[in-house]
């Protein structure tokens, strides 16, 4: 079931609102980044930023609607290039909304430990505000993908990283940035906030 036209503004609304924000801290600059969110399910309908938005000028009504292949059932313009992922999220983690970040410190950090395949992070209270973590001791994975302009097989990786890494919140695309989801928009919004948070601290912490 589809929500109803109520529901899908308010969504697109908030998501709009998240862009704004994201862009007042330096998260999505430019067009950068996209946002989507799940509009329905059976058959699934996910909104999601049209390309080419600048991410501080949001409005309700620059997203379109896809279903479960990508393909435009409402809105203008087309979805972002990086709809495949989102989708790969939704059907994996059954992720309610997906936000991809695009700063300084999460493209910075994902070149500079690519040859690891992740960062390790752990001891941070602020750990604590991602969804069903409990102690400043727990050890978070962030893996980075190589990035790609071959979506389909991107996707493919993904999947594959996410049935081996069932308990990863987010991941980074190397030299791109960050992509986290939650079970509802505002969870996502939390941990896009907290892995920031740990990025920025992971980062100014090799300067010191």
């Amino acid at each position: 079931m589809t929500d109803s036209t109520n529901e899908i503004l308010s969504k697109s609304g908030l998501l709009a609102n998240i862009g704004q924000d994201f862009y007042r801290r330096g998260w999505v600059l430019g067009t950068s980044g996209n946002f989507s969110a799940v509009a329905g399910q059976n058959p699934l309908r996910l909104l999601i930023t049209a390309s080419g938005m600048h991410k501080g000028q949001l409005t309700a009504e620059r997203f379109v609607q896809i279903d479960a292949t990508g393909k435009v059932m409402a809105g203008a313009g087309r979805p972002s290039d990086e709809t495949h992922l989102h989708l790969a999220l939704v059907r994996q983690r059954g992720a309610q909304a997906v936000l991809h970040t695009h700063s300084v410190w999460s493209t910075v950090l994902s070149d500079a430990f690519a040859k690891q395949g992740g960062i390790r992070i752990a001891g941070y209270e602020m750990l604590k505000g991602l969804a069903g973590v409990r102690t400043h001791e727990h050890e978070e994975w962030l893996p980075i993908l190589e990035n790609s302009q071959d979506m389909t097989a991107l996707a493919v990786k993904l999947e594959d990283t996410l049935k081996t890494q069932p308990q990863m919140h987010g991941f980074l695309l190397r030299g791109h940035g960050l992509y986290t989801w939650g079970q509802s928009i505002s969870e996502a919004q939390r941990h896009v906030e907290i892995l920031e948070f740990l990025l920025e601290v992971t980062g100014r912490t090799l300067l010191i």
